[in-house]
């Protein structure tokens, strides 16, 4: 099991989004996104980097790498 999904699945809830609508956002269907949230799949980094888009945050703090929450400046 990876050690970031309860950061997965918090970022979704402070953003009041279901895993439907994460799901449709990231182009899959929801027990997909499920399986990532739940830590019974790693994560691609490709939708880590999506993910980060829709948060407004870092990979680094899905991944635990941070407790900063804003994202890198560009």
């Amino acid at each position: 099991m990876n050690n970031y999904y309860p950061r997965i699945r918090d970022m979704r809830e402070d953003h009041d989004m279901t895993q439907v609508q994460v799901a449709a956002h990231l182009g899959m269907q929801q027990a997909q996104y499920s399986r990532y949230e739940r830590g019974h799949r790693d994560t691609p980094s490709d939708v880590l980097i999506r993910l980060a888009k829709l948060y407004g945050t870092s990979v680094d703090y899905l991944l635990g790498l941070t407790q900063e929450k804003k994202p890198y400046p560009r």
